[in-house]
């Protein structure tokens, strides 16, 4: 009896330690490499993220690439470079048809050569009794902004890996500015441009059309706000001032969420003399500079309301903060259009919209057209996403470009009103996504890895904003009002999810869509 009992402990510890070394052992190891380096292989070994089994994403038609460097990245203790380098981050888009491309080689060049031969001299001649800087323009087919055009496409303004998109942040922070102009929206105003597809002007805001050497264009925003400064608790989002930090921080949050949808922006010092006053043709731009008491080169707006020297901007004494954010093809090449936000606030002082006051509007909105099939409901989710989190509250208008037709993603410009207030978290922007109560598994499973503490948002913002030349750009408090609200919506999607259930909150959109896009004429035909 003792000697069975004995064989059989024997023969236990045995079956225990074959357990030990080949199941368990094995698993702890590989537990234990996981933690301290991301996966290199290919799609089938991706492990994705899930918080409270919320969502896994199917990556049929979709292969994932590791960016070079990676293990490097990883090892430099860069939250942002192990955030690019994680699987989520490097699912590649299918190879791309030339109607999946905004614009092709050989049109778009086409279009810059005769741009080029119908450049005029508009020296001596342009505009009497003023002197005019003239710089020589050139036309560099290689230019980092032309590679940036033709890199759109369906999905996004720019690839993951486009190595484009650094290089033009780094040349509109040097490149010789040659010409300055009001935008579009200024000449809207004075009947000027006929741009009433895409601009929707309100008479407030101070910004500029600068042209560089080699045919580059760029929008500049002043600096209008310290960065230290909130946004007064009596002011309306419609009469807020524009902010040149916001629209550099918004360039880096949409790239963090992986978005990309919005044009590249870095900030830029800018000689107000040099490079705006002495290099433009517009009398009525050349009208507006004066100098002030303490011998600054200041101007100010042409425009309805508050445009006047009161609300000027002023070098100091020449030398003045803003944003360059690198312009979008032309109309005439890429059409887009401008179409009303459906969650559009009210532009008056007392008056409230439908979707204020009834918390079922979005049934309603589910049934119109384009709203009621593709993504299109599910890319306003996205901005008003993006808008929460940088607390812009102004989404009056979004634009698409017109090639792609209803499956083309938003354009998530003008983002200027955002970060104004880092004490207050605006629920209502979240309207979209708490009476819709749908998101894609893509933005999701992004949400909740930036909620996580090893690639916290906050951190991988000011990570990613050190990059930009006007450091710091947003205060620490903007910076944690991040993370914060970061967790609201993650809470609002948790409520939808226990109310309806996960397959009807969150939408699988990894695979690649099969059906072309349908244009307005065809949607009617089939409802």
């Amino acid at each position: 009896m003792w000697r069975d009992r004995l064989l059989l402990a024997a023969t236990f510890t045995a079956i225990f330690s074959a357990d030990l070394y080949f199941i368990l052992l094995p698993k702890l190891r590989r537990m234990g490499q996981g933690s301290r380096q991301f996966c290199s292989c290919g799609p089938s070994n991706i492990s994705l993220p899930g918080q409270g089994g919320l969502a896994t994403p199917h990556l049929s038609n979709w292969t994932y690439v590791p960016p070079l460097g990676a293990l490097t990245t990883d090892s430099t203790g860069s939250k942002l470079g192990r955030l690019f380098a994680h699987p989520l981050y490097n699912i590649q888009t299918p190879a791309l048809g030339p109607e999946e491309k905004l614009l092709l080689v050989e049109q778009l060049m086409e279009y810059y050569r005769k741009k080029m031969s119908r450049r005029v001299d508009h020296s001596a001649a342009a505009v009497s009794n003023i002197s005019v800087t003239e710089h020589e323009v050139t036309f560099d087919p290689d230019a980092s902004w032309l590679k940036f055009h033709l890199g759109i496409n369906r999905y996004a303004l720019y690839s993951r890996d486009d190595p484009a998109v650094p290089q033009l942040l780094e040349d509109m922070q040097g490149m010789a500015v040659v010409s300055a102009d009001y935008t579009q929206d200024e000449k809207a105003l004075k009947g000027v441009c006929d741009c009433t597809q895409v601009v929707k002007p309100s008479g407030h805001h101070l910004k500029l059309a600068l042209k560089m050497h080699n045919f580059a264009k760029a929008m500049f925003k002043p600096m209008r706000q310290q960065r230290d400064e909130e946004t007064p608790e009596d002011v309306f989002y419609f009469v807020d001032l524009q902010r040149h930090n916001a629209e550099i921080a918004a360039f880096h949050l949409d790239r963090v969420l992986d978005f990309r949808r919005v044009p590249p922006v870095t900030g830029r010092l800018v000689n107000v003399t040099g490079e705006i006053l002495q290099v433009t043709h517009n009398e009525d731009l050349r009208a507006v500079f004066f100098t002030s008491p303490a011998n600054n080169t200041c101007f100010f707006a042409k425009c309805l309301y508050v445009c006047k020297t009161e609300y000027a901007v002023c070098g100091n004494p020449n030398l003045l903060e803003g944003s360059l954010s690198a312009y979008l093809p032309g109309l005439s090449i890429a059409p887009r259009i401008s179409i009303p936000n459906p969650w559009i606030r009210s532009y008056t002082f007392t008056g409230r919209e439908e979707w204020e006051v009834n918390p079922f509007y979005c049934d309603t909105i589910k049934k119109l057209y384009p709203y009621n099939s593709g993504n299109r409901l599910l890319n306003i989710i996205d901005m008003s996403i993006f808008d929460f989190l940088t607390g812009n509250m102004d989404r009056h208008h979004y634009e698409i470009f017109t090639k792609f037709g209803d499956e083309g993603f938003i354009l998530h410009l003008d983002n200027a009103r955002g970060f104004g207030k880092h004490s207050h978290d605006e629920m209502s922007i979240l309207a979209p996504l708490s009476q819709c109560c749908m998101i894609k598994s893509s933005t999701l499973v992004r949400l909740q890895l930036l909620a996580r503490p090893e690639f916290r948002l906050s951190d991988v913002m000011r990570e990613s904003l050190k990059e930009d030349p006007l450091r710091p750009i947003l205060t620490e408090p903007h910076l944690l009002a991040l993370d914060r609200r970061l967790q609201k919506v993650l809470r609002v999607v948790q409520r939808c999810i226990r109310r309806q259930g996960r397959d009807e909150v969150v939408t699988k959109d990894f695979a690649k869509s099969t059906g072309k896009p349908q244009t307005a004429t065809e949607m009617k035909q089939t409802r």
